[in-house]
C-alpha cells in the first residue's frame, strides 16, 4: 500500500510503500532527508511528526529519547508509514539531487599516514560520471552482504583532473571484519563494490555566516573535501578549524591543513591533543577539541558549525555549542562516524 508524505515547511512530497522507511522512500525519488547512519544509532534523520502514523522498528534511545518520542519526533531511517503523513524536516536537498548508485572501483594506491590510518585511492569506472558533494560518503558493499561507510575526502571537481578517483581515511579497528582486510590484506589493482553518494553532511552555500569545522580523528577527511570545495568554488567565508586527537601523530594531515591556511586568508587552524606524552613535545592546545572551540567562541549565535568524528565528540559538541554558546539548533550539522560496535550497543 501507497502513502502520501508531504515535507515542510519545503512542501515537496513523495511516495511510501508500507514496506519501506521514510528515508529510503524519500531518497529513492529524489526528496534528500537528512540522515547519517541508516540504522537508528545516530539520530541525523530526525525530524517531526505533524500528522499520520508510522511504524518503527528497534533504534537506540541515544538517537531518539522518550521525551523526543512524546513530542512526535521520528527517525526516518526507522519509520515506515501507515497513513498518509506530514513532516517538518529543516534539510530537504534541492530537487535533483544526486541518484544513488552501484559500481565497481579499483584500489589505485594505499599510503599508511599514521599507525591506525590508510588513505586510499579508489579508482572510479572511466566510462560513467560520478557525482557527489563534498561531505558525504559511500558505502563499501562487502560479499556478506554487510555494509562498510566511509567519508570522501576529496571534492567533486577534483575527479575531473586526470584518471577519476576518490580518497577515502581509514582508521583501523583491530578485529573489524573490513578494516582488517584494509591493513594486511588488500592490495593495489583489488576490485572493490561501493553505493554512493550518501549522507547529507555538505557545506549550505545559502549562507554567508562564518564557520565552525570541528573534526576527531578521521573525522578530518570530509572535512578535507568541504575546504578543497571552498577553495575551488571561490567561497571565502572565515572558517575555523579545530582538529583533535588523541596524540599529535593522529592528525596525520596537519602538514596539508598548514599548507591550505599559509594561502587562504580565510582559514583558520587549531590542532588540539588530548593525550600528549612528554615524548611528544607537544606546546599546542590539550583537552577536549570542542572544549576549545567554547574556549575561543564564547557566542556561536552567528556561526554554522559542521561537526564530524566519533559520536561522543558530535554528541557533546551538539550539547554545550547550543546550550552554552547559543548555536541554532538548525545551524549544527553532523556526521557521527558510528562503528558496528556502537551499533551492537544498542
Amino acid at each position: 500500500m501507497s502513502f502520501s508524505v508531504t515535507v515542510q515547511p519545503s512542501g515537496r512530497h513523495f511516495t511510501a510503500e508500507s514496506f519501506e522507511t521514510l528515508l529510503s522512500a524519500g531518497l529513492r525519488q529524489g526528496i534528500g532527508l537528512p540522515y547519517g547512519c541508516k540504522d537508528g544509532a545516530c539520530g541525523s534523520c530526525k525530524c517531526k511528526k505533524i500528522s499520520g502514523d508510522v511504524m518503527m522498528s528497534e533504534y537506540q534511545s541515544k538517537a531518539l529519547s522518550d521525551e523526543e518520542k512524546a513530542q512526535g519526533h521520528i527517525l526516518t531511517c526507522r519509520a515506515c508509514a501507515t497513513s498518509d503523513l506530514v513532516l517538518e524536516s529543516r534539510q530537504v536537498a534541492e530537487e535533483g539531487a544526486f541518484a544513488i548508485r552501484k559500481m565497481p572501483v579499483r584500489v589505485l594506491s594505499l599510503t599508511q599516514a599514521s599507525h591506525d590510518v590508510m588513505v586510499i585511492q579508489l579508482q572510479l569506472p572511466t566510462n560513467d560520471v560520478f557525482q557527489f558533494r563534498a561531505g558525504q560518503y559511500i558505502d563499501f558493499l562487502l560479499r556478506d552482504g554487510s555494509r562498510r561507510s566511509y567519508s570522501m575526502a576529496n571534492a567533486p571537481h577534483t575527479l575531473a583532473q586526470g584518471s577519476p578517483s576518490i580518497e577515502l581515511h581509514i582508521r583501523h579497528m583491530p578485529g573489524g571484519k573490513f578494516t582488517d582486510h584494509v591493513f594486511s590484506a588488500m592490495k593495489e589493482k583489488e576490485i572493490q563494490r561501493i553505493e554512493g553518494p550518501q549522507g547529507s553532511f555538505f557545506l549550505r552555500e545559502d549562507h554567508s555566516l562564518p564557520l565552525i569545522f570541528l573534526a576527531s580523528g578521521t573525522g578530518f577527511a570530509p572535512i578535507k573535501a568541504i575546504i578543497e570545495h571552498m577553495r575551488h568554488a571561490g567561497i571565502e567565508r572565515p572558517t575555523t578549524l579545530y582538529w583533535g586527537g588523541r596524540r599529535p601523530a593522529d592528525l596525520y594531515m596537519d602538514g596539508w591543513v598548514r599548507e591550505q591556511t599559509a594561502s587562504l586568508p580565510w582559514l583558520t587552524y587549531v590542532p588540539v591533543v588530548s593525550d600528549a606524552l612528554a615524548e611528544d613535545g607537544w606546546s599546542g592546545r590539550t583537552g577536549y577539541v570542542h572544549h576549545a572551540v567554547l574556549a575561543d567562541f564564547a557566542d556561536l549565535s552567528g556561526h554554522q558549525a559542521y561537526v564530524c568524528g566519533a559520536p561522543i565528540v558530535v554528541d557533546s559538541a551538539r550539547q554545550d555549542f547550543c546550550a552554552q554558546a547559543g548555536l541554532p539548533s538548525d545551524a549544527f550539522f553532523a556526521d557521527s562516524f558510528i562503528t558496528e560496535a556502537d551499533k551492537a550497543k544498542g
